[in-house]
């Protein structure tokens, strides 16, 4: 298995990072597109090094994948929308060549950093802690799973795909984000979360498709460990549009809520 699901190449004249995307980053919808959790994950990186402070945090992330993700070299491009001393917002894209030559976004990500101060005599959870991680099921749900970008993370299955209620599992990324570079908590939270629509699907998978366009982060702690937990459901509407909602943990409790659009298609 690949050792990261990108190789830094260098910056352009105009300071933009570029890295080549490896395999470990294909998606389960195509040999030929990136899963969304690694290009998710390159966005928090660059959110939090532009303009980079040690008394600000990132609170809330939006993810929007704006077309295919193209397993090729990436530019990243990132800047403040919206400076302030104690709230500011961070936008941060994913460039690619397209096949006719022309240069376009294929990801944009925004983030909402706001100043911290101690408030930890007050702190107030409302979602429950998930179940532990031990005894869980560590193999893939189908071996349809066993490509690419699942491959690079360890399971622990609370529950099965389809499952009635919620979703429960447990992720470990194996893989490194950057050749060389060791993640950042939010990093490798990133690296994960977007695979909560799968976990949370009651859709057959050999049957219909359901393609997140985005995901939504609210980050109510900074996590910790190796091990996150997802607990989602997901929400079929009635015209080719659904809705992913969880919440995320790491192995001291919740750590924030995820919500994710999806695009719900029967397969050929």
């Amino acid at each position: 298995m690949t050792s990261s699901y990108y190789r830094f190449l260098g910056t352009t004249q105009d300071g933009h990072e570029r890295f080549a995307s490896s395999p470990a980053t294909i998606s389960l919808w195509g040999p030929d597109l990136q899963h969304g959790a690694p290009p998710s994950a390159l966005l928090v990186r660059a959110l939090q090094r532009c303009g980079a402070r040690s008394d600000v945090r990132l609170t809330r992330v939006v993810v929007d994948i704006l077309g295919p993700i193209p397993i090729a070299e990436l530019e990243v491009r990132s800047w403040i929308e919206r400076p302030g001393r104690r709230i500011e917002l961070v936008v941060a894209e994913l460039w690619a060549t397209t096949p006719g030559g022309t240069a376009r976004a294929v990801a944009r990500g925004t983030g909402w950093r706001m100043e911290t101060v101690d408030t930890a005599d007050v702190v107030h959870v409302v979602d429950p802690v998930l179940e532990s991680r031990e005894g869980g099921d560590p193999r893939l749900v189908d071996e349809s799973w066993n490509v690419g970008y699942l491959k690079t993370v360890d399971w622990s299955w609370l529950t099965h795909i389809g499952c009635e209620g919620t979703g429960k599992v447990w992720i470990r990324p194996r893989t490194d984000l950057v050749e060389g570079e060791t993640m950042t908590p939010l990093e490798r939270l990133f690296a994960i979360a977007d695979v909560a629509n799968g976990v949370g699907a009651k859709l057959d998978l050999t049957k219909w498709t359901f393609l997140n366009t985005d995901l939504t982060v609210h980050i109510s702690r900074i996590p910790e460990g190796e091990w996150f937990g997802i607990a989602a459901e997901t929400t079929t509407g009635p015209d080719g549009v659904g809705m992913c909602a969880g919440v995320l943990h790491d192995e001291k409790g919740p750590v924030g809520r995820i919500a994710q659009t999806l695009q719900i298609r029967a397969r050929p």
